[in-house]
């Protein structure tokens, strides 16, 4: 049920995006007197799961959901019409109108989706305001992956400077540490500051741990407080209670929540005994861990213990927000970017199941919204990358003809076209083999 809700989620956001950035090609196209053949929600090869037909244009659903496509009429573009373009140019085709024209009709796509990321993160932020974790409530301090571990980082560490700077909101630490590169951290531990030098490879090395997906090599640090049971319960069955504090795992101590998965998945399958703190008492009981690697437990959310500050806006305080917002994730993106070029950053390449896993297992608004706001962003980012078969390749050849007042060759563009489809397609197989290979893996 859970992957079944992700799945919806996915599928109505990238519809949504897709349906909109088609529309950012059609509608300058309808302005500009340029005929629109077909508009199509998915690819729609052989066959097409739905379509109609109103005035010039056919209207419908593809079943390869590999995208959408709008064709417009006396171009070079995916479906690769050959034949049409051996034919005399008509008044009403996209290569009779001028290049400015068909510039305004190709950055159509990318402009919508930037537009309307930037919108998204603005009602977002008027309607449910923007939640942030102040420094000085990370009372606990942080968590580390290994990596950081390795570099000096311990488990309850609180973090005071990055370079010289003092960070104002937990959730910036990641990015400054990994994408803005910095070279040292001053943290408080135990009441002494301790100073961690950050190696330029830092953040290629801790995309991985042990071959596994990361989600974030600092995460705020909280107890481990049981909250509730699953409906098969290992844990619930050998004795644990609501309200139980589990402070050790068979006689090595752990003072956090994502310290324990760690420490009992290589357990999985065997009896393990836990320290548990109730009622103020410490005492020891056998749990039997799952063939997964579970006991059957929920914990208490952080929210309990660390203090969220929401900061609600008004309609006209929510537009520079948002602007902001969108700005943020955008650079935050181009920046993440450079690392898809390394050793790691190719291996955690996904599709699909990437996509989907980011959305909650419940359908909540705030989080889908947030979710389609950067996934715009994404799609304009990528789109206007000047690739061949993407709108920036579409630009690129655009720009080339408007410098130096020569039209590309109309051979050189349709082996281009093709090459940046074949390119594409091997992309979207080999990001979600890469999600099939995780999954099996994992």
């Amino acid at each position: 049920m859970n992957v079944l809700i992700q799945a919806s989620q996915l599928i109505l956001s990238l519809s949504l995006l897709i349906i909109l950035h088609e529309a950012g090609h059609f509608i300058p196209a309808r302005l500009f007197k340029i005929r629109v053949e077909k508009f199509y929600l998915f690819f729609d090869p052989w066959f097409s799961l739905f379509k109609f037909k109103r005035g010039e244009t056919e209207y419908g659903i593809g079943w390869l959901p590999l995208g959408g496509y709008v064709k417009i009429a006396g171009m070079v573009d995916e479906s690769m019409d050959k034949e049409q373009m051996k034919e005399p140019a008509k008044d009403w085709e996209f290569r009779s109108k001028p290049a400015w024209q068909r510039l305004i009709v190709m950055l159509g796509g990318v402009t919508v989706n930037i537009i309307l990321g930037f919108l998204i993160y603005m009602m977002i932020a008027f309607v449910w305001g923007v939640t942030t974790l102040p420094m000085e409530s990370a009372k606990y301090g942080a968590v580390f992956d290994p990596v950081a571990l390795h570099l000096g980082f311990k488990n309850g560490d609180k973090i005071l400077t990055v370079d010289g700077k003092k960070v104002e909101s937990f959730d910036e630490i990641g990015s400054k540490i990994g994408l803005d590169q910095a070279k040292n951290v001053l943290v408080e531990r135990n009441g002494t500051q301790v100073t961690i030098v950050i190696p330029d490879t830092f953040i290629q090395k801790s995309v991985l741990k042990k071959k596994e997906v990361r989600k974030g090599f600092i995460t705020p640090a909280f107890p481990f407080v049981v909250d509730n049971f699953a409906p098969v319960s290992p844990a619930k069955t050998a004795g644990i209670l609501k309200g139980d504090q589990i402070i050790a795992v068979n006689g090595d101590s752990m003072r956090f929540y994502d310290e324990f998965s760690p420490m009992v998945k290589p357990m999985a399958g065997k009896s393990i005994k836990l320290g548990v703190l109730r009622n103020g008492q410490k005492s020891t009981i056998d749990v039997t861990v799952t063939a997964e690697g579970f006991i059957g437990v929920a914990p208490v959310t952080p929210d309990k213990f660390l203090t969220f500050k929401t900061k609600h806006f008004s309609f006209l305080e929510s537009i520079p927000e948002g602007f902001e917002l969108g700005s943020d994730k955008l650079s935050s993106y181009v920046k993440q970017f450079k690392f898809v070029f390394t050793q790691e950053g190719v291996k955690q390449i996904g599709g699909f199941g990437t996509f989907g896993s980011l959305f909650p297992p419940v359908w909540d608004w705030a989080s889908f919204w947030n979710l389609t706001a950067f996934i715009s962003i994404i799609l304009a980012f990528m789109n206007i990358l000047p690739i061949p078969a993407l709108d920036g390749g579409h630009v690129m050849f655009l720009l080339y003809e408007m410098i130096t007042r020569r039209k590309p060759n109309q051979k050189v563009m349709e082996y281009a076209q093709l090459a940046g489809m074949v390119l594409l397609l091997a992309l979207f197989v080999y990001a979600n083999g890469n999600d099939i290979f995780r999954h099996f893996r994992n």
